[in-house]
C-alpha cells in the first residue's frame, strides 16, 4: 500500500469517526417464556402494524421534481401565512436582527427552516430506531416485543425516507439540535425501560406527530405530503404503544417513583420546547442564538406555534394519569407552560380504536390503502389562534 493510499484511508476513517456518537447504555435484557397474549390493545396494535407496512422505494413517487423556493411561495399563497412563520414575528421586536430582511430573504430562510425541521425529524427517527430496539430487549411482555419489532422496521423506514428526501430534494441537512440530542442520550442511557417508553413513545413521538400534522397541513409539495401521510400513520401507532404499555404499571408505582416520571415528562417537554428555537439554523444566517433566545420566545406567534406542538402530549399524559394522579404536580407545570388547554383532546390510543379483542376481519390481509391511513390529523393553519 502506498503512503498516499494509506493517508487517504486514514483520513476517510477519521472523517467517518467524526460522524459517530457513542452513548454508553447499561440495562437488562429480558426474555419471557410466557407466550400467552392477553393484552388485547397491544394485540390489535400489532395487527394494525402488520397490515400497514409500506416501502420507501415503491410507495413514494421519487420522480416528482421539487423546487423548495417555489414550494415556500405556494405555501404562503395557499395558507395566507407569510414565509418564515413563526420567526417572522421577530420583525415586531425593537432592534430586531432580521429588520433588514426582504421577502426573498424570508423565502430563503423558510427553505432552510424546512431543511432544519426535516433534519431534526431524520435525527429523531434514528433515535427512535435505537430506543425501540432497546425496548424489544427490555420490555417483559411478549405482545410488546412483537409490536416493538414492527416499530423497529417502521423507524428504519422513516430514517431512510427523510434521509433520501433531504439528500435528493433539499439543499442541505443540518446537524442534530443539542436539546434533542440531550433528551435522546438521557432516554437511551436510563436503565428503567418505562422511562424509555415515556421519553420516546409519549413525548418525542407525540411532539413529532403534531409537527408532522402541521407540515402536512401547510406544504404544497406532493411528494412530502405523501411521505408525511405514511409516516404519521406509523407514528400514531408508536404513541399508542407507549400509552398501552405504561398504563398498567403507573397506577401501582410508589409516590416517589411516580413523581420522578412526572418530572421526567416535564423536563423532556421543556427540552423539546427549547428545540423549537432552531439553534442549529440561525448562525448560518449570521445571527447569534443569544439574540434569538432573548426575543423569539416572547412573541405570540412563537408561543402559539409551541402550544400546537404539545397538543398530542398533554392528552396522552392525562391518559396515563400523569396529570392528576397523587398530587397534580404535572398539571401545574403544564398550566405554567400554557398547554393544559389540550388535556381533553382525543388521546392517540382512543383515536386508533384499540379497545376490545382482535376480530378475524382485522387479522385478514386487506392491503394498505394510502387514502385511509389511521391517525393522520392535519393542522391546516398553525398561525390561527387556538
Amino acid at each position: 500500500m502506498s503512503l498516499a493510499t494509506a493517508t487517504s484511508e486514514a483520513s476517510a476513517e477519521a472523517a467517518f469517526g467524526d460522524l459517530l456518537n457513542r452513548v454508553r447504555a447499561d440495562f437488562d435484557t429480558q426474555f419471557t417464556w410466557d407466550y400467552e397474549r392477553g393484552r388485547d390493545g397491544l394485540n390489535r396494535l400489532y395487527e394494525k402494524a402488520k397490515r400497514s407496512q409500506w416501502n420507501v422505494s415503491d410507495d413514494l413517487d421519487w420522480s416528482i421534481d421539487v423546487d423548495p423556493e417555489r414550494m415556500v411561495r405556494l405555501q404562503a399563497d395557499a395558507t395566507g401565512v407569510p414565509a418564515g412563520f413563526p420567526a417572522r414575528s421577530l420583525l415586531d421586536v425593537k432592534g430586531s436582527p432580521v429588520a433588514s430582511w426582504n421577502d426573498d430573504k424570508w423565502v430563503e430562510f423558510a427553505v432552510h427552516s424546512q431543511c432544519s425541521s426535516l433534519s431534526q425529524f431524520l435525527h429523531g427517527e434514528q433515535g427512535a430506531l435505537l430506543c425501540t430496539a432497546r425496548l424489544v430487549e427490555a420490555v417483559p411482555w411478549i405482545e410488546a416485543k412483537y409490536y416493538g419489532s414492527t416499530q423497529v422496521v417502521d423507524e428504519a423506514r422513516h430514517v431512510e425516507a427523510f434521509a433520501r428526501y433531504l439528500d435528493e430534494k433539499m439543499p442541505t441537512t443540518y446537524p442534530i439540535n443539542e436539546n434533542l440530542k440531550s433528551l435522546l442520550d438521557a432516554v437511551l442511557t436510563d436503565e428503567r425501560w418505562d422511562l424509555v417508553y415515556l421519553g420516546m413513545q409519549v413525548v418525542i413521538e407525540g411532539l413529532a406527530l403534531a409537527a408532522f400534522g402541521m407540515m402536512l397541513g401547510t406544504t404544497q409539495e406532493p411528494l412530502l405530503k405523501q411521505m408525511l401521510r405514511y409516516v404519521m400513520a406509523d407514528e400514531a401507532r408508536h404513541v399508542a404503544f407507549g400509552i398501552l404499555s405504561l398504563r398498567e404499571i403507573y397506577d401501582d408505582l410508589p409516590a416517589d417513583e411516580f413523581r420522578l416520571r412526572q418530572e421526567f415528562a416535564y423536563e423532556a417537554c421543556e427540552q423539546m420546547r427549547r428545540r423549537t428555537l432552531n439553534a442549529e439554523l440561525w448562525p448560518s444566517f449570521g445571527i447569534a442564538n443569544e439574540e434569538i433566545q432573548a426575543a423569539l420566545p416572547d412573541t405570540e406567534s412563537q408561543r402559539r406555534f409551541q402550544r400546537i406542538l404539545f397538543s398530542k402530549i398533554v392528552p396522552n399524559c392525562k391518559k396515563l394519569g400523569l396529570l392528576d394522579h397523587r398530587d397534580g404536580w404535572l398539571r401545574e407545570r403544564f398550566a405554567e407552560m400554557n398547554i393544559i388547554e389540550f388535556e381533553d383532546w382525543e388521546n392517540t390510543a382512543e383515536a386508533l380504536n384499540l379497545e376490545g379483542r382482535v376480530s378475524d376481519q382485522e387479522t385478514a390481509s386487506t392491503g394498505l390503502d394510502p387514502d385511509a391511513l389511521e391517525g393522520v390529523e392535519v393542522i391546516e393553519n398553525p398561525a390561527h389562534p387556538l
